[in-house]
């Protein structure tokens, strides 16, 4: 019996279309109701939002119940991090901040076992392994493993083409808000200079045959990075989400029952 089939990674290898929605709630009860939603893939996050293992591993269990995939994200991209997350069940990272294609090969040596990489080998302690309920799961795993990077700043950029031909990232994904604070624009994500070398790269990623991601509220961006092949695009976020309505239904029940 093989590790579990990764159907997100299948569907970014066939080129088809995921729209995901950001967890940074850091809440199991959301991640439920998130689950339940409709989205193709729920990214947890770690690098901005407070989970943690224990958390994350929550997260994975209720998202497994459900149609959409999990996608998780840590705080920095560490051997000994990723060996943790890969061992507790995950199995499509998206790591932040890789400037360099050293970076992005270090990256695919720590989701690869030995010989060729240097994941250490614990699984029979592994929820991955369903606890050593699977038997060639040392053998299968690899496989089913999707690795994504992060590209978000003018040296990621510039490195954009060494770091696609790294053999065993599967795509990239371009970070409009950092990238627009290295460019000299903080806080201006949406800056026509900005959203141009998104564009750019994005049209590069699918070039070089890589998926190509993003996370944007802005539905024009949206449009245009899947008119150019981008295959995974997160389109909400808990936070902003959950922000947004409730300060827009606090507004709404003022002017209600306070009329001016």
């Amino acid at each position: 019996m093989p590790a579990p089939h990764n159907s997100f990674k299948a569907a970014l290898q066939e080129g088809n279309l995921q729209i995901g929605c950001w967890l940074g709630l850091a809440e199991p009860y959301v991640a439920e109701i998130s689950a339940s939603a409709g989205f193709d893939w729920l990214l947890i996050d770690a690098e901005h939002a407070p989970n943690d293992l224990r958390s994350i591993i929550r997260h994975l269990q209720i998202i497994a119940a459900s149609d959409s995939q999990a996608v998780v994200r840590p705080p920095i991209g560490e051997t000994w991090i990723i060996k943790q997350l890969l061992d507790a069940g995950a199995q499509t990272l998206l790591i932040p901040m890789v400037d360099t294609a050293e970076q992005a090969q270090k990256l695919v040596d720590a989701v690869t076992y030995p010989p060729h990489g240097v994941r250490g080998v614990g699984s029979a302690l592994a929820r991955a392994s369903n606890f050593a309920a699977i038997p060639d799961y040392l053998q299968s795993a690899g496989d089913e493993i999707c690795l994504l990077v992060q590209v978000e700043s003018c040296k990621g950029l510039a490195a954009l083409d060494e770091i696609l031909a790294v053999e065993g990232i599967d795509g990239v994904f371009i970070g409009p808000s950092d990238l627009a604070a290295d460019m000299g624009f903080i806080g201006q994500a949406g800056a026509s200079e900005v959203k141009k070398a998104v564009l750019s790269a994005i049209g590069r990623i699918v070039t070089a045959g890589k998926a190509a991601g993003i996370l944007t509220l802005d539905r024009d961006l949206q449009s245009s990075c899947r008119d150019l092949g981008a295959t995974f695009i997160a389109t909400e976020i808990d936070v902003t989400l959950f922000a947004r309505s409730i300060r827009q239904a606090a507004q709404s029940a003022s002017t209600h029952l306070r009329p001016a």
